[in-house]
């Protein structure tokens, strides 16, 4: 059975599955859930947890045996496995099915993992807990959906989120949800139950943002052009090098040019292993804002750039990246007179 993480909430009052695999690389939410798997479990009488860290040099043998043997403290446990990786190779496949078809009421398995790629999601072990148990992938809070979840976890708290309340405390900790758990926290601990204002916000939280390139370059793909200039304020004033960036935006114009294809074949992304699934709609916005003789233009500024960077141009590096990334984004390019026509 595959769930969400709030439908892992509900379920898990319910019943509690034999085998549960959750799946991301958002650490909140994974510890979380895994932390509501273990509370269940010992309420229904998992008292012994045992923890095998699944490395690439995992004897397979070691985890049904910690299932065969007998616990010396409690009739019911819980083993904890923690995948260092989604490929677990023909062994760890077999294994885990094994466990998946021998199932114990006095044995309940907890499979931590990094993020299951799509191909993956059909592989043999996975189809396995998918039948036998809970199989729960774990995505990012991202964009729109940050000041819902943020919402929903001040009230849980047993704050009222005023009107904005929620929208500050997002931009506040944008792509960090550790931090913002973090700072609901620290808001019940300041304040106790009851409403939270924007201004009670933002005296006490702290700007806990976290971007890295990739975040730039999606702005500027998806035409977030008030989020740029903020993003690349952010790297450089963490110290990030002009040349990281430099490459992030070339890298994404290459695959522009590549998914746009020629003038005779027209716009348009395709379909094909390239295409990132949940990337798409950002590409098909930039390919709709810019046609191929333009992105191509974006590409030689990028040239002109790593000159400036190099110091073998005039120009400053990073008004140069501002100004292409925002170009990008779809700002109207700034035209700067030749003071040579003005004499």
């Amino acid at each position: 059975m595959r769930l969400s993480v709030p439908q892992l909430a509900t379920r898990l009052r319910e019943q509690l599955a034999p085998i549960y695999l959750l799946s991301g690389e958002e650490p909140l939410q994974l510890g979380e859930a895994a932390q509501s798997v273990r509370q269940r479990a010992r309420e229904r009488g998992y008292l012994e947890r045992e923890v095998i860290e699944a490395g690439p040099d995992l004897d397979w043998h070691e985890v049904g045996a910690a299932a065969a043997s007998l616990s010396l403290f409690s009739e019911r446990r819980l083993i904890e496995v923690r995948l260092s990786s989604t490929r677990i190779g023909t062994e760890g496949s077999r294994a885990v099915s094994a466990l998946c078809a021998r199932s114990s009421p006095d044995v309940l398995f907890l499979l931590l993992a990094p993020k299951l790629e799509r191909g993956q999601l059909e592989s043999s072990w996975v189809s396995a807990i998918d039948r036998a148990g809970v199989v729960v992938q774990i995505w990012p809070v991202e964009g729109a959906a940050l000041i819902p979840w943020l919402e929903q976890r001040l009230r849980a708290a047993g704050l009222g989120p005023q009107p904005g309340a929620a929208a500050l405390l997002a931009e506040r900790v944008e792509g960090n949800l550790l931090a913002a758990a973090q700072e609901v926290e620290k808001l019940i601990l300041l304040y106790g139950e009851g409403p939270i204002t924007t201004d009670q916000v933002l005296k006490q939280s702290t700007d806990s943002t976290r971007f890295d390139v990739f975040d730039l370059a999606d702005a500027a793909l998806a035409g977030s052009l008030e989020r740029v200039p903020r993003i690349l304020d952010s790297l450089r004033a963490e110290g990030l090098a002009a040349p990281v960036v430099l490459w992030a935006l070339a890298r994404e114009l290459r695959l522009l040019t590549q998914l746009g294809g020629s003038p005779r074949q027209g716009g348009g992304p395709p379909a094909g292993p390239a295409m990132i699934e949940r990337r798409r709609p950002l590409y098909r916005a930039a390919l709709q804002r810019h046609p191929r003789p333009r992105i191509l233009g974006f590409l030689a500024r990028c040239t002109e750039i790593d000159r400036q960077i190099k110091g073998q141009a005039v120009g400053d590096e990073w008004e140069a990246l501002l100004g292409l990334s925002a170009e990008l984004a779809g700002a109207t390019p700034l035209v700067v007179a030749d003071p040579r026509t003005a004499l």
